[in-house]
């Protein structure tokens, strides 16, 4: 596709002249305004051919039938043990304005989430902040925050009440230095995922275990949160969580409670808004957000085989 060639091409053109902090940058800078621009442009945009006609308009709304839903991650602490539809590549953009935290009086942040399953039952993910912009102790900066690659992988897939399980592992690939959550900034985690649907709601519910490092010191850190999702009128869910994590070099725990509300746009571009409040001293006080997750409507290569589609047909 086009618009996927371009932004690959320039980015493997320039990665040579830059370092490696600035390739980083790059990268995910490109990749957020990819799902910034990419939700705008029409499904039709996606389409093959250029004739203009009948048989084109009902071969495009046999396109667009076919694609599937988006499976967002995003606002909640939470992730669900589902996997995004394999093939397509999914987008979960964000921005997040935070205060009264121990390690930062306010905090402001772009976050930017790529998803890809590669079977029913793996997929490979890479999450970062292009740029955090903070106040900590009368001190103002602009720097990159942390980049995280990691993977998640299916163990039974279940249906309605019988829920899936998941789990999924995290590494934490270059370390911005800006100050962190609640959680902090885990260089390896592990997390156990579950979720299913009960009685008209759905849950997402997940364990945490974790790595902190504040050199030379290393310890484990262990979390759990659960998220109830209802829709409501049409096309919005709201959602409620609660969640807890360890905090072991403050020998203490932080604890929230977040709100959020989702719109579905269309199959793949549902938009999200909510907040958080934090229960403890140790926790952050305040966060609100506001993002959306694209799922792009092309898939990366045929149902027959692994490989990557780039003769413009499925």
């Amino acid at each position: 596709m086009v618009y996927l060639d371009l932004l690959f091409i320039l980015t493997v053109v320039n990665i040579s002249r830059l370092g490696t902090r600035d390739t980083v940058l790059m990268i995910f800078a490109r990749s957020v305004l990819a799902g910034l621009v990419l939700p705008l442009l029409p499904l039709g945009a996606f389409a093959q051919g250029e004739t203009i006609s009948a048989s084109v308009g009902q071969a495009t709304d046999a396109t667009n039938a076919a694609i599937p839903d988006a499976n967002p991650g995003r606002p909640t602490v939470s992730t669900p043990a589902t996997l995004t539809p394999v093939g397509y590549l999914q987008f979960e953009s964000g921005f997040t304005v935070a205060g009264d935290s121990p390690e930062f009086s306010s905090r402001y942040g772009f976050n930017e989430v790529m998803k890809l399953s590669v079977t029913r039952r793996v997929e490979l993910l890479a999450s970062a902040e292009p740029v955090a912009h903070f106040t900590a102790l009368g001190t103002t900066a602009n720097p990159m925050a942390d980049v995280f690659l990691g993977a998640q992988g299916v163990l039974y897939h279940g249906e309605g009440a019988k829920p899936t399980f998941a789990v999924s592992y995290f590494h934490r690939v270059y370390n911005g230095g800006a100050p962190e959550f609640d959680f902090g900034s885990p260089t390896n985690s592990f997390l156990v995922l579950a979720s299913a649907d009960v009685k008209g709601f759905h849950y997402d519910a997940n364990a945490f275990f974790t790595e902190l490092v504040e050199e030379p010191v290393r310890r484990g850190q262990f979390g759990q949160s659960l998220t109830i999702s209802h829709p409501f009128l049409k096309n919005f869910i709201l959602s409620g969580e609660i969640w807890h994590f360890t905090q072991p070099f403050l020998r203490s725990n932080a604890v929230g409670n977040l709100w959020a509300v989702s719109y579905t746009a269309r199959k793949t571009l549902v938009f999200d808004l909510g907040f958080n409040h934090g229960l403890t001293g140790t926790s952050t006080q305040w966060e609100v957000f506001a993002g959306f997750t694209y799922l792009l409507p092309h898939r990366l290569w045929s149902r027959h085989g692994f490989h990557l589609n780039t003769s413009g047909t499925h």
